[in-house]
């Protein structure tokens, strides 16, 4: 049911709260430059929204006016496939947020390191990651309107020196940045496999926000409206300053992890490189906030449904969020934050493709069986739309997972689905499937 006496989010905050955890920055991209070369990167981030985040987009604004509602694609998913498949999509959602939630917490706790480095891989560097989640939290009970309000400073914090380094840049543009295409020697699988797996990765999460309708102004025209801002400047975070660093400088073969920071400082001095360390400490905790919102919705709407312990759909009595859901998960984020785990990115990839691919086919299943669902806004180009909608993403990510060069804990990974079914029916029992769309 929708809540009341919520503050909800308008327009600017949740364009900013949708690109904290779709995309945050540009950082994380780097290697993907050496893997498959530096032409080919940048083929990828002009080709791979096509294929990915846009069709997703697509789906997620159409659904979204359709059916407004708390848990989003969860429900979506629900109404489409019975209980089964629509837990599968909540819970697999719910366990790739424990991966994200970890990560970033110990990436902000890493990047901190630049401006203390005594904090070291100990007891300190687990503390800082604990207290950012600590903090995060307490941001996430408060409500999506002071989520929304932080992820505009922060969105604005980030793009700010990311602006300032491609000015900067384009004035030094000295080399192709297309050029080489590829790695000289590299393997197919080295260019397309490890290049697709690290976009779709980059790419994902458009319809994840659909997790929080209720508590956003307006849903049906809130949220398209939103898609339109944040695809096109998400490309652009990652496309321009990759395009403007390759050009100024041409030393594709040193990118690495970390590398936008050794850019700025060879491109604008000490100044720009402590900005642009300052904007990646500033995206992980962005997309730890972005990852907040968007996940620790999905449990409470499981329990309104009857799939986990109703004590997770208590709402703050102040705030009206959904509090011990949030505070449930934040747990599992500090459980999870003593080690780096980018190990487990495969994991979430894994997990992500496989919602995502039930996002997109809930989409076309709804059409057929839902005709009747009033529709705030409709996949562009009829039938032939649709269709793109679908394959697009089921091509992509089929070739983006079969390049995974050890798949066997993402196999893991969803076979725990099925399993947590079969537990949970036995001392839980779901509702009828039903969506009730937001006034």
């Amino acid at each position: 049911m929708p809540r009341t006496g919520i503050k909800r989010a308008t327009l600017l905050p949740f364009v900013f709260v949708m690109y904290s955890y779709t995309t945050g920055g540009p950082f994380g991209l780097e290697a993907q430059v050496t893997t498959s070369g530096p032409g080919m990167t940048l083929i990828y981030h002009l080709v791979i929204p096509f294929f990915w985040c846009i069709p997703v987009a697509f789906v997620a604004a159409e659904l979204t006016g359709a059916m407004p509602v708390q848990g989003g694609f969860y429900r979506w998913s629900r109404a489409a496939f019975g209980d089964f498949w629509g837990f599968l999509a909540g819970w697999w959602n719910w366990s790739a947020s424990f991966i994200l939630g970890g990560v970033y917490a110990v990436l902000f706790a890493d990047y901190l390191q630049f401006f203390l480095p005594q904090l070291g891989n100990g007891w300190q560097h687990y503390l800082v990651a604990v207290a950012v989640i600590t903090a995060v939290t307490a941001v996430n009970i408060i409500g999506i309107d002071a989520v929304g309000k932080l992820a505009t400073i922060l969105g604005i914090l980030i793009l700010l020196p990311i602006a300032a380094m491609c000015l900067i840049a384009a004035t030094k543009w000295h080399h192709n940045p297309f050029l080489p295409l590829i790695p000289p020697g590299a393997t197919p699988k080295q260019v397309a496999g490890v290049g697709l797996a690290l976009g779709v990765w980059l790419y994902s999460g458009f319809e994840q926000l659909s997790t929080v309708a209720d508590e956003v102004e307006d849903p049906q025209r809130t949220f398209p409206r939103a898609l339109a801002w944040v695809v096109p400047l998400s490309i652009a975070t990652y496309f321009l300053p990759t395009l403007f660093c390759l050009a100024a400088l041409g030393d594709w073969q040193k990118w690495k992890d970390g590398y936008f920071s050794e850019a700025a400082l060879l491109i604008g001095g000490h100044w720009l490189a402590l900005a642009v360390n300052l904007a990646a400490l500033i995206t992980s905790l962005s997309l730890l906030n972005g990852t907040v919102i968007a996940s620790t919705r999905m449990p409470c709407a499981m329990a309104d449904d009857g799939y986990l312990p109703k004590a997770l759909t208590k709402t703050h009595p102040r705030f009206g969020t959904p509090w011990i859901s949030i505070l449930v998960s934040a747990a599992i984020y500090a459980a999870l934050s003593w080690h780096s785990l980018s190990q487990l990115i495969i994991v979430y990839a894994w997990l992500r493709v496989a919602t995502t691919w039930m996002t997109v086919i809930a989409g076309w299943r709804l059409r057929k069986s839902a005709p009747e669902l009033k529709r705030s806004f409709l996949i562009p180009w009829g039938t032939a739309g649709v269709i793109y909608c679908v394959f697009a993403p089921l091509i992509l990510g089929a070739i983006a997972l079969s390049a995974s060069e050890n798949p066997i804990g993402g196999l893991i990974a969803l076979a725990l689905g099925p399993i947590a079914y079969l537990i949970v029916r036995q001392f839980w029992h779901p509702t009828e499937p039903a969506a009730e769309p937001v006034s």
